[in-house]
Formats: structure tokens, sequence, C-alpha cells
């Protein structure tokens, strides 16, 4: 068993690594065919053509796209993810120095709105489908449709509205610093985790009732009923564990979309994440910016597609087997 667990993870991470290399191809490419040119939005429209052939020859532009390509992933292998010239000073930065923070910032407020979201959708989820039909589920399932019927800048002025501009009890924008401890970061993004734990709970919780149901429509369940085990039992002991496959994968999702899809959260409350970093690339056209965040966010949606891979075979070894 453990042998075939591995040998299934490790196709799962050959598969993910080809993926990634796909992706890294169409986001290079893609990103070559966006209109003007890199040299002279950086350099200035009065930047002589002698000077912007120079820079071109300097960041290998007038290479043949394949090649740069090639020089661009050998850099990605060794660590080095480009040189951005965008800044206002015109010295070159790191682009690991630019989104290293960036990025921890919205691991940081991924990781505080997993925290709430997920252990909340996934109760409501099983009480939703314990007491089916009742008026708490009837509840949930209204509130839960509303909520992702809203979209999310909606949901964040509405909270922001209400919650800081007439009530003034959450801050409004989402300004945290390095120098500030963990309290005063946990204040200020309180309003975007609640914006964001809104609008993954609506989903998990949904997702989660749906696959406890599933597994009550089962014979086995009915089994256990006719021998008198108590609704909670079954719940708890039967039906969840075999439920858990397409809760974890509904988690994984919502999990990736905490960090590839909280741009507009991030500048809605104008929060330095990597979300904002990539806005603010693409309206400098910092190039190199743009294609270290979007290969980020394909790594980070892979990666944990395949820890969500891991959970579920590991709490359903039938999945190892086809049908």
């Amino acid at each position: 068993m453990g042998a075939q667990v591995l040998r299934l993870l490790a196709m799962r991470l050959l598969m993910g690594l080809a993926t990634l290399l796909v992706v890294s191809m169409l986001i290079f490419f893609s990103v070559g065919l966006l209109p003007g040119d890199y040299a002279t939005e950086i350099l200035g429209q009065s930047a002589t053509p002698d000077i912007v052939a120079r820079f071109r020859h300097e960041l290998g532009l007038d290479e043949p796209a394949l090649q740069r390509y090639l020089t661009w992933l050998m850099g990605l292998f060794r660590g080095d993810l480009g040189r951005s010239y965008a800044s206002h000073d015109g010295n070159a930065r790191l682009v690991s120095d630019i989104i290293g923070i960036r990025l921890m910032n919205s691991f940081f407020l991924a990781g505080v709105t997993a925290l709430v979201a997920v252990p909340l959708s996934v109760g409501l989820g099983i009480l939703a489908a314990r007491f089916r039909g009742s008026w708490l589920d009837r509840i949930l399932n209204s509130t839960t449709l509303a909520a992702i019927s809203c979209p999310e800048f909606f949901m964040a002025y509405l909270l922001m509205l209400m919650l800081s501009v007439h009530f003034n009890v959450f801050y409004s924008l989402a300004t945290v610093g390095p120098g500030m401890d963990l309290f005063a970061k946990l204040q200020r993004i309180v309003l975007p985790v609640m914006t964001l734990t809104l609008i993954i709970t609506a989903h998990m919780m949904r997702m989660t009732r749906t696959a406890v149901l599933d597994v009550l429509a089962n014979p086995y369940i009915e089994m256990a009923r006719c021998k008198g085990l108590s609704q909670s039992r079954i719940l708890l002991r039967h039906a969840l564990p075999n439920a858990w496959a397409p809760i974890v994968n509904v988690v994984a999702f919502n999990l990736s979309y905490l960090v590839v899809g909280v741009v507009v959260v991030e500048v809605a409350f104008a929060y330095p994440g990597i979300g904002q970093t990539m806005i603010d690339a693409v309206r400098t056209r910092d190039v190199p910016v743009i294609q270290a965040c979007a290969l980020i966010f394909a790594a980070t949606y892979i990666v944990v597609n395949l820890l969500a891979d891991a959970i579920a075979i590991a709490t359903n070894p039938k999945l190892l087997y086809a049908r």
C-alpha cells in the first residue's frame, strides 16, 4: 500500500512539474505578445533610438524568443527571477526582492483566512447535512447562495462602508508593514479576512454538505441505521471519513484561490500582497515581475492540489484503484 501511494504521488509530482513547464512557456510567450516595447516603456519616449537599441541588447531583447525563454528558464532553476528596471530611480532591482515581502504578506492573509474559513465551512456543511430540510439548512443555503452571488469588490466595499465608515470598528485600509507586530497586522486585515471568508466559506460549505449527503445515500449507511446507531455517530464515524476526499479537493481549490485570486480584495483594501504587486507591474509594464507573479500563482495552485491529492489518498485508499 505504501509503495503504491508513493508511486502515485511521484507520478502526480511529475505531472505537476510538466504542467508547470508548459505554463512557464505560456506565461513567457504570452507576456511577450503585449503591445508596446519594454525598453521604450522603461526609458521613456524621449530616449534616442541608439540608447533604446543598447538597452535592448543589454537585456537580451534582440535575441530570438526561444533563446530568451531558455535563458529565463535556466535562471529560474538557479533561483534567479530576473531584474526589474521599472523603479523610479532607474536602478535595476532583483525581482525576488520586490515580490518577496509581498508574497509573505499574501501567505499571511491566506493563512489567517484559512484558519477561520476552513473549520467554519466544514462545520456548517456537516450541520446542514445533519439537519437536512430544517430551518437551519434553509437559512444556511440561502445565506451562502447570496454570498456566492455577490462580487468580491461589492462585498469588500459593503463591509468597508458598514464596519469602517459608519461604525468605525475596523480599519478600512489593510496597510501592513514589516515593522508591525502580529496583533497590529491582525487588526489591519480584519476586513479582508472577513471578505474572503464570506466568499470561500459559502462555496466550501455547500460542497461539504453535498459530499456528506452523497455518502449518506449509500446502502451501508442504511445498514448502520437499521443497527440502531445514532445519526450523529453515523455521520461522524461512517459518513464523514468517506466524504473527506471531495471535501479536501474543494478546500484545496479555495486555498489556491486565497493566494491566486485575491487580486481584487488586495486592491480594494490597498493590501501590499502579491496580487497588488502584479497589478502595479501590469500598470508599469514591468515584464519580469509579471512573469514571476504569474509563475508563482501557477506553482501555488499545482502544489496545493498535489497536497490535496495526497491527503485524499491517505484518507480514502480506495482512490488508488480504478473503478
